[in-house]
C-alpha cells in the first residue's frame, strides 16, 4: 500500500533530532530552577494590537477543536484545494487565520503544545514509537522559563500541568473524542486508549479496521490524566459526540476532536480503501462540522477551530515558525530542519467572528492554547505564556 510521505521518516527524524539535540544537552542538564532561569526565556516581539483583547472573547463558553494532519497552507487553502468544504464553505462562515503555523515536526509535539504549552524533545519529535516515561534532567522536576520541563521521553509525570487540569480545577468540563479508538480491542482500549508505559506503540500505523493513532491523542501523554479514574469517561470514542451534542448541559466546555488516520488526511490511500488525504478529510468535515454548528451549545456561545498539526514537508513554508516562536530547552530546532511546524492555516467559526474575513496575524498552537485559556479566565501554561505571543483578539472576534 502506498502512503503519503511524512515530513521526515521515523528513522530519519529520530536521527535528525538526536543530532540536533546533541548541541542542546547543556541546556537540558543545567539543573537550573524556574526562578534562576527566568532570564532564559527568549524575547519576542510585541503582540499585534489586534490580538491583545482577552475580555472581548469572554462570552464564549464552548470551544470545539478539530485537528487535521500534515498539509501546508497552499495545498489546503489555495485555488486548487481538494478540500472545498473547508477552504470555501466553512471558511466563508468564519475567519481564516492565514498565518497560523504548526510548532514542530513531526505530529505529536504539536498536539502536546495545544494541551500543555510544552516544547518538544527528540523522542516526541519522532512521534514516540515507544511509550517511554518523561525523565527530568537532574534531580526532581527542572524547569526553565516559560515553565518548560527539562528532560526527555514521552509521558509526562503528574506534576506537569495541562489545559484539562486547569479546566477541571476551574469547575469547567472537557472531553476528547477520538475516532476509531477501541475499534480493535486487541490494539487499544475503547476509552483512554494508549500503550503500556515502556511498550512499543502499536497504533503508529492504521489497520483495515482500526485507524486510531495514540500520537494524535495528547491527553494520554500526561499521567495526571491517565492515572485519573475520570480518563475513561473523558477520553472516549468519537461516536459518543453525537449524544453529547444533543444538549448544552451534556456538551463540555472544551470538545477536542481527532479523526482517524484516514479522515484527518494523514494516510493516502487509507488502510480501508478510502482515498484519504484532503479528499477524505473534507468529506469527514462535511459530516461533522454541521452537527457541531447546529448543536445547542455552539448556537448558545460556541467557537469551532479547525486546523492542522503541521505542514507536510513540501515547499518553503514546511518548517517555518510564526514570529516570536522560541525553541524549548530540549530541542533547539522544533521543526527538526527548521524553527517550527510550517504554515498550515486555520479556520475559526463563531457568532463572534465575521463571515468570510481573514486575519494575517502570526498565530500558532501556543496561541490557540493561550486563547482558549483567555476564554475561560485561566493562566497561561508553558509557551502560551511567552511574552509577545499573539492571542485571539479583535481580528478574530470582529462581529458586532
Amino acid at each position: 500500500m502506498t502512503r503519503r510521505s511524512r515530513p521526515l521518516s521515523l528513522a530519519a527524524s529520530l536521527a535528525a533530532v538526536l543530532a540536533v539535540a546533541g548541541g542542546a544537552g547543556a541546556c537540558g542538564s543545567s539543573g537550573r530552577s524556574a526562578q534562576s532561569a527566568a532570564s532564559a526565556g527568549a524575547s519576542a516581539p510585541s503582540a499585534p494590537s489586534a490580538s491583545s483583547s482577552a475580555s472581548a472573547a469572554a462570552p464564549t463558553r464552548h470551544v470545539f477543536v478539530i485537528n487535521l494532519e500534515n498539509k501546508g497552507y497552499a495545498t489546503t487553502f489555495g485555488a486548487a484545494s481538494p478540500a472545498p468544504y473547508l477552504s470555501r464553505t466553512l471558511r466563508g462562515q468564519g475567519v481564516l487565520l492565514e498565518r497560523y503555523h504548526g510548532t514542530a515536526h513531526n505530529s505529536l509535539p504539536n498536539y502536546l503544545a495545544q494541551l500543555s504549552g510544552q516544547g518538544p524533545n527528540p523522542q516526541q519529535q519522532a512521534d514516540c514509537p515507544v511509550f517511554t516515561p518523561f525523565v527530568g534532567a537532574g534531580s526532581g522536576a527542572t524547569t526553565v522559563a516559560p515553565q518548560q520541563y527539562v528532560g526527555s521521553g514521552c509521558v509526562y509525570p503528574a506534576s506537569v500541568p495541562t489545559l484539562a487540569g486547569q479546566l477541571t480545577g476551574g469547575g469547567l468540563t472537557w472531553k476528547a473524542y477520538l475516532e476509531d479508538m477501541g475499534a480493535d480491542p486487541a490494539r487499544e482500549a475503547a476509552t483512554c486508549g494508549h500503550p503500556a508505559l515502556g511498550a512499543p506503540d502499536g497504533t503508529q500505523r492504521a489497520s483495515s479496521k482500526d485507524s486510531y493513532a495514540t500520537k494524535h491523542n495528547p491527553f494520554v501523554y500526561f499521567r495526571s490524566i491517565t492515572d485519573s479514574p475520570t480518563c475513561t469517561r473523558q477520553v472516549v470514542p468519537l461516536a459518543r459526540l453525537t449524544q453529547d451534542l444533543a444538549t448544552t448541559a451534556a456538551t463540555p466546555n472544551l470538545t477536542y476532536i481527532t479523526p482517524n488516520l484516514c479522515h484527518d488526511g494523514h494516510d493516502t490511500p487509507c488502510a480501508d480503501g478510502e482515498p484519504g488525504g484532503l479528499t477524505s478529510a473534507d468529506a469527514w468535515l462535511r459530516t461533522w462540522a454541521p452537527r457541531i454548528l447546529a448543536s445547542p451549545a455552539y448556537r448558545q456561545d460556541g467557537m469551532l477551530v479547525v486546523t492542522f498539526d503541521e505542514s507536510d514537508g513540501q515547499g518553503p513554508d514546511a518548517a517555518t515558525a510564526s514570529a516570536g516562536e522560541a525553541p524549548g530547552p530540549n530541542s533547539p530546532k522544533p521543526g527538526i530542519v527548521g524553527p517550527g511546524g510550517g504554515r498550515v492555516g486555520a479556520v475559526v467559526v463563531s457568532p463572534r467572528t465575521s463571515p468570510g474575513t481573514t486575519s494575517s496575524v502570526g498565530y500558532n498552537h501556543y496561541s490557540l492554547l493561550a486563547s482558549i485559556e483567555d476564554l475561560f479566565g485561566l493562566p497561561h501554561l508553558g509557551f502560551a505564556g511567552q511574552a509577545g505571543l499573539p492571542r485571539f483578539g479583535s481580528d478574530v472576534y470582529s462581529a458586532r
